[in-house]
């Protein structure tokens, strides 16, 4: 495993913040040569810290803009319950995050849509037609001061 130093800190929160920097400002902003800096880049990738890289959507634009998170319980905790779910998840264009939790329910769901009309048909067609779900709580997103998904 790689070991983290400050120039190393500094390209992970540069690229965080602008994945599509120029090698040569992302260099100048941490101090060190393009070539040193590219080096580190690709070390940080092919360590895999870099997962990959990916463009911060608007969702007004693509009208996606009623956001809510969901949280899912499921009525059977068994493995196989849960790879159904997930499977059954997998493809449905509105979840975009689905994460398995540990707790009160089993899983929470970031879901985007157009409206409050697409949400009750996604509530209803695709969540609530699920053998496996027990319960649906959704917690409507008002506002989103900080989102640092990237990072």
């Amino acid at each position: 495993m790689i070991t983290l130093d400050k120039f190393d800190n500094i390209i992970l929160h540069s690229l965080s913040n602008e994945g599509r920097i120029s090698n040569t400002k992302l260099a100048e902003k941490v101090g060190l040569s393009p070539s040193a800096c590219l080096r580190r880049v690709k070390e940080l990738e092919n360590s895999k810290i870099i997962k990959g890289y990916r463009a911060i959507l608007n969702r007004e634009a693509l009208e996606r803009s009623f956001l809510a998170y969901v949280t899912v319980g499921l009525s059977n905790h068994g493995i196989e319950s849960h790879k159904e779910f997930e499977r059954a998840i997998l493809n449905v264009s509105e979840v975009t995050e689905c994460h398995n939790l540990a707790g009160a329910f089993e899983y929470l769901l970031r879901v985007e849509v157009k409206n409050t009309s697409d949400y009750k048909k996604f509530h209803a067609g695709v969540l609530g037609s699920l053998p496996q779900v027990n319960s649906i709580t959704t917690y409507l997103v008002l506002d989103s001061p900080k989102d640092e998904r990237g990072y």
